[in-house]
């Protein structure tokens, strides 16, 4: 019999995450993330796109000013500094990686091509996506859907931090707020709801890409979340 197509992922990693909600990077936080996401690379292809919030947020950055194009291009190269401290510590605990970036930067990176992702999770390699879409005005949540398509995942896993789910409400502003354990994209669409761009939430609906929302909190949860485990919310078409 033939083998089973091993279960492909992308998984989206805001920049807070890798700051522990502070300016930079944090070895400890980005060690803990990347051995979770080693474990799991040995029976899943594994893709990433990171976010870069821990050094630029463009839409802020215009907001006092500066002009959202060359903000947002700040935003990008926030985002290779942290692919790179993940393959870093990626290849500490044991995982085969490569760097792909939409801005050219070949002393450190591959350009981005799609094909050749796509060998490199055959071969069991972490593929990290840095440099956002390498355009303005698209959130490294469109992106995650964007690349989820183009390599032909299985599903979107978006990790948060400090909510572990899809929830009703702000659940921090209103505590009446209930957590969905799944959820359509048009529902959450209509109802507004924000924990993930709206941009995004539309491009995964109109392929019928699912998305598992959830929080990085807790031992083993990206982890399990990369395996396939129930965890946090799933969004379907």
């Amino acid at each position: 019999m033939p083998a089973q197509p091993r279960r492909r992922v992308l998984l989206k990693l805001s920049g807070e995450a890798f700051g522990a909600g502070s300016l930079g990077v944090d070895p400890d936080v980005v060690q803990a993330i990347a051995k979770q996401i080693a474990e799991a690379a040995a029976t899943v292809e594994i893709a990433v796109v990171v976010g870069g919030g821990n050094f630029f947020r463009g839409a802020e950055l215009s907001q006092r000013g500066m002009e959202r194009g060359r903000a947002d291009y700040m935003g990008m190269l926030g985002t290779v500094m942290n692919a790179l401290a993940l393959q870093d510590f990626l290849e500490q605990a044991g995982a085969e990686t490569r760097v792909q970036s939409a801005i050219q930067m070949t002393q450190v990176a591959e350009p981005y091509i799609p094909r050749k992702a796509e060998r490199h999770l055959e071969k069991g390699r972490v593929v990290i996506f840095g440099a956002g879409a390498g355009l303005p005005y698209f959130s490294t949540d469109t992106v995650s859907a964007q690349r989820a398509l183009e390599i032909g995942a299985d599903q979107v896993l978006v990790a948060k931090n400090g909510v572990d789910g899809v929830y009703s409400a702000d659940p921090k502003r209103d505590p009446a707020a209930t957590r969905y354990d799944e959820i359509t994209y048009q529902d959450a669409l209509v109802q507004g709801l924000k924990v993930v761009d709206s941009t995004a939430f539309s491009l995964c609906m109109d392929n019928r890409m699912p998305m598992r929302v959830f929080g990085m909190e807790g031992d083993g949860q990206l982890r399990r979340a990369i395996l396939g485990e129930p965890v946090g919310t799933l969004v379907r078409a």
